[in-house]
Parts: C-alpha cells; structure tokens; sequence
C-alpha cells in the first residue's frame, strides 16, 4: 500500500515538473512567434511595442498589436481548445484515433459555411458575403457546429453504447461532407476559391475585436474540461464502473460533448478546419506526464496543444522567406507521423 502510494507520488511530482517545463517554453515560443514575419522587428523594438508603445514607432506598434499579438494569442487558443476536446473525445471512446471533429462538429461547422458562401453567397452573386463578412461565415459555422451537436446529444439521451454513438458521429460527419462536396461542384469560381481559403485554415484572419469572443468561449469549454476530469477519469475504466460509482452517465456524455463543441466549434469558426492536433497532443501529453490523471493530463495538454500550435506558425511562415503556407499544411506533417506511430503501436501491442 505504501509502495502504491510512493508510486502515484512520484508520478504527480514528475508531471507537476513537466508541465511547468511547458508552462516556461509557451511564453518563450509565443515571443519567437512575435519575432517572426514578412518585416523583420527586433526584439528590443517588440518589447518596447508592448510595454512602452507611446515611444515606440507607429508602424512597428501596428504591426505587433494589430496582426501579430493576436495571431499568436489564436495560435494558443486553438492548439489548446483541439487539444482538449481530442483529450476528452479520446477518453469518452477510449479510442486512440479520436479527434475533436468525430462527433462531426467540424463538419457542421463546414456545412454552414458552405452554405453561406457557396449556396447563398452564389445565388446573390456574392453580396451577402460582403455585407455579412467575417461576422457571418463565423455565424454560420456556430449555427451548423450546434445544429450537428443537438442531434449528437438527442442520440446520446437515447442509445447507451457509447461505441454507436462513435460510428453514427463518423456516419453524419461523412454525409455532410458529400453535402459539401455538391456544394463545391455547383458553386461558381470565385466563391469556391473562398471557400477553398477557409478550409485551408488561418490563424492571421483573427482580429482583436474577434479575439474578444472567441477567448471567453475556449475558456468556457475548457472550465468545462476541467470540471470534468473526475467524470473522464470514470470513463476511463469503464462506463459499467463508471455506473457503479454512482455516475450519471448521460449526464457526464453532455457535459463532455457540450465542451467539445464549444471549443472544436469555437476555432473551426474563427481559424477554419485545423486537423491533426487534437489526435496527436493528447498521446504526447500522455507519454511526456505517464499519467492517467485528468487533472494533470488537462492542464498538461493545454500547455503542449498551444506550444505546438504556436511551433506550427512559426514554420508556416518560412523564417526567412516573405510565402506563408497554410497553417493546416503544417499541423498535418507534424501530426501525421505521431498517428502512424500510434496505429503501428497498436498493432505491435496486439500480437503479443
């Protein structure tokens, strides 16, 4: 028992140390993030932006608090929000492959999209899109986002297996695409080619007056995500255990998939689809804490999802080149090989 006790010690000193590791190198990457871009800053001139921007130049003081603070507080913000809603979908499936857009949020959120700029936006050649602007594709993306999350959770109420509850998510989220794939074939030039914009993910589009939603939502659905580490932790072991202890589980499913929503919905809104990362951070959180803890593995998962949203911007903009790739190109390659990892993982672990 003493040994046991050592034991659980030992790893909540060791994930403590590790998190705050992170919780050091995410100020540090968001300053590189800063320093980084088309028109070179010093950093002395950065910090003098910040801090004492009355003496500052007025172009540099542009710069740093129109485009690029806000960029990197949006690159923190989404790795953080896809990375907890992978954590908890993750958990709920007890799945490794699953990611923040299995109960098809994403692609409600795409659907809504879709039909403002391609459906609509093409039928009046264009004028809703200027009118409505960015304000209406965000608009459109949270109507579909809570439309598909309405129909997850009046399943949820209804069917107990929570693994039908997976393939009928992967079934909507297909149906939907094909919805949007007819869209994109009837649509004309110019609005598949915005369409095709925002698919491909952006971090840069985000200003400070959208900052100002987006914040207190990913910080709603990740209180939430705290909040629910002793229901994921049930999870964990099993819903039959997690019934025994008392556990409302319909309950503790809407909790959960509420968080998911608000936070994959939140970003994919503002930023557009970002893939890859809530599948892979949860694994790093996971190998880097050797954990099961939710209450560490939350936190840590936070920290390691915006420390490699913000490595994700940094090379997407080319250090030293004037191109920027799309943001949703880089969390790919770098998300990629970790799922590969995992499924050949799994296969090895399935033969012995």
């Amino acid at each position: 028992m003493a040994d046991n006790v050592l034991s659980i010690t030992k790893q909540n000193t060791r994930g403590y140390r590790v998190i705050l590791v992170f919780a050091f190198l995410v100020p540090l990457f968001f300053l590189l993030d800063l320093l980084v871009g088309s028109y070179y800053i010093p950093i002395s001139e950065i910090l003098k932006a910040i801090f004492r921007s009355d003496s500052a130049n007025h172009q540099v003081v542009l710069i740093i608090n129109q485009f690029r603070i806000p960029k990197a507080v949006t690159a923190i913000l989404s790795g953080a929000a896809l990375s907890v809603a992978g954590l908890q979908m993750q958990t709920v499936f007890r799945n490794p492959l699953a990611g923040p857009y299995i109960l098809g949020v994403s692609s409600g959120a795409s659907l809504g999209v879709a039909l403002l700029v391609l459906g609509t936006g093409g039928l009046l050649g264009g004028s809703l899109i200027s009118v409505a602007g960015s304000w209406g594709i965000v608009a459109a993306a949270w109507l579909g986002s809570g439309l598909i999350l309405l129909l997850i959770v009046i399943i949820s109420a209804r069917i107990k297996d929570i693994m039908t509850i997976l393939i009928l998510g992967l079934l909507i989220s297909s149906a939907i695409s094909s919805v949007v794939n007819i869209l994109q074939y009837f649509s004309n030039e110019s609005m598949l080619k915005s369409f095709v914009v925002w698919t491909m993910g952006s971090l840069g589009s985000v200003t400070n007056v959208q900052l100002a939603v987006l914040f207190p939502s990913v910080l709603t659905g990740i209180l939430m995500a705290f909040l629910s580490s002793k229901f994921l932790d049930a999870f964990l072991l099993g819903e039959n255990y997690a019934r025994s202890m008392g556990m409302n589980i319909v309950f503790a499913r809407m909790v959960v998939f509420l968080s998911t929503a608000i936070l994959a919905g939140s970003i994919t809104a503002f930023c557009g689809p970002i893939g890859f990362i809530g599948i892979a951070v949860p694994h790093i959180a996971r190998m880097t804490l050797r954990t099961a803890k939710h209450s560490l593995l939350v936190p840590g998962t936070i920290l390691i999802g915006a420390l490699m949203m913000l490595v994700s911007d940094i090379l997407s903009q080319l250090p030293g080149s004037e191109a920027t790739l799309p943001v949703n190109s880089v969390t790919a390659l770098l998300g990629i090989p970790i799922v590969i990892w995992i499924i050949i993982r799994n296969k090895n672990t399935a033969r012995l």
